[in-house]
């Protein structure tokens, strides 16, 4: 008797499977992910995911999230190109993540840490093709393990505060020269309102404003608390084309000899306060950090009648290469200086340290505040046993946290206690 064949089944079963997976494929959904900066950078913290019916509860147990980053400039290590995300919280959301009873949608809470980099939408580059802190193909496979549900391609993207921004600012310098800038234009406003300008470190340059805000906490300056002590500002984030400390031939200069940009720059602050007569001209403001807080303290000096008040983090003009004659033409402006004793990119010893000591002697209304190392704010990684690079004090000034001068204790207008912020609300002109 000739045995039973079982091509036939076998063959159907490898057919089914196959139909199965593209079904499967084909029933992936969209889902919305949402990035909110932090004291370290941006991180990918939330998922928005649509279901078939509404829902009144979820449990995050229930959802596996895993990530990849890629780009096609630089090579992202393996280790921090993919791998899985913890889902810490789910809840019943309308699309765009708010909480509601009930819903179709759901709003997966992820975890974020400044150690996580499978977290980040961005990575800091070497390559001189993209160097500094780039955007990234950053991409999650998101599944429901109960139903098979899968959602795995990104409809949409919330960026808090950054989304209130307009980036498509542009003002050409000349021939060779083009800045980028990012704008908050406050919604509701006095008949003049303040303007609050920042000036980004050297991994922040290029031709994407975006990233000039969103590399570090920059878009904070928009919240309603700091919006709060100016009675609405506006924020200008110019962006660099390369690096504000760039003199002509591209390399670095640390005030031994003009940069490239500061001539172009005033220009184009000026021009943008022009254009817009809202502006309080009594009430600007310049900051900025590392790079950005050379250009900020170089337009203080190249303009010394224009600005309000100066709030500079992580200064990177030498001392050495200021004269006294220039000392002595800023000692009437406000500023306030944000360091940490183990920034071991702009030596504090060369910098800041003996530029506030010289200010401080010509009689300067400024402020230091100088911290041991940069901590972690929230307590959640381990407060102050947790060191981020020493480099990264502009946290202080992001965060409004900076609150006590050199000698440690609180700096006060009319007796309180205030925050940077608070302080630099209170300066006019």
């Amino acid at each position: 008797m000739k045995k039973p064949t079982y091509r036939t089944p076998l063959l159907f079963l490898f057919i089914c499977t196959l139909l199965c997976a593209q079904l499967s494929a084909a029933a992936a959904k969209e889902y919305t992910l949402v990035i909110e900066a932090y004291d370290w950078g941006p991180n990918a913290s939330k998922a928005i995911v649509g279901v078939d019916s509404p829902i009144k509860t979820v449990d995050h147990k229930d959802y596996t999230v895993s990530a990849t980053r890629f780009s096609s400039c630089v090579e992202i290590p393996a280790a921090q190109a993919s791998g899985s995300r913890s889902v810490v919280f789910a809840y019943v959301s309308d699309q765009q993540g708010k909480r509601v009873a009930e819903g179709n949608f759901v709003t997966l809470v992820l975890a974020v840490a400044p150690n996580l980099p499978i977290a980040s939408p961005i990575f800091y580059a070497q390559n001189p093709k993209c160097r500094g802190n780039n955007w990234i193909e950053y991409k999650l496979n998101i599944k429901d393990n109960k139903s098979n549900q899968v959602w795995d391609k990104e409809k949409n993207r919330i960026i808090p505060l950054m989304d209130q921004f307009d980036l498509s600012g542009k003002y050409k310098v000349d021939d060779s020269i083009t800045l980028s800038y990012a704008v908050y234009a406050p919604k509701v406003r006095a008949a003049k309102s303040p303007l609050i300008i920042w000036l980004h470190g050297g991994g922040e340059g290029g031709s994407d404003p975006s990233i000039a805000i969103i590399g570090n906490k920059v878009v904070n300056y928009a919240s309603p608390e700091i919006q709060s002590y100016f009675g609405a500002a506006y924020v200008l984030a110019p962006q660099c084309p390369g690096a504000w400390m760039h003199n002509k031939k591209g390399v670095i200069t640390h005030g031994q000899e003009d940069d490239m940009y500061n001539q172009g720059l005033l220009a184009m602050i000026k021009n943008f306060v022009r254009t817009h007569p809202e502006i309080d001209q009594s009430r600007i403001y310049v900051g900025g950090c590392s790079n950005g807080g050379y250009m900020a303290l170089r337009l203080i000096l190249a303009d010394p009648g224009y600005f309000a008040a100066g709030y500079i983090s992580a200064l990177a003009y030498q001392s050495e290469y200021i004269t006294d004659q220039q000392i002595n033409s800023i000692r009437k402006v406000p500023m306030w200086f944000v360091h940490a004793k183990d920034d071991g990119v702009t030596i504090p010893e060369k910098t800041v340290v003996p530029v506030y000591k010289r200010l401080k002697a010509a009689g300067a209304p400024v402020h230091f505040s100088f911290y041991d190392h940069v901590t972690d704010l929230s307590g959640f990684y381990g407060g102050e046993n947790y060191h981020f690079n020493g480099h990264w004090s502009w946290i202080y000034s992001h965060s409004n946290h900076a609150k006590l001068d050199f000698d440690g204790y609180p700096v006060k207008i009319k007796g309180k206690p205030v925050t940077i912020m608070e302080w630099m609300a209170a300066q006019k002109k």
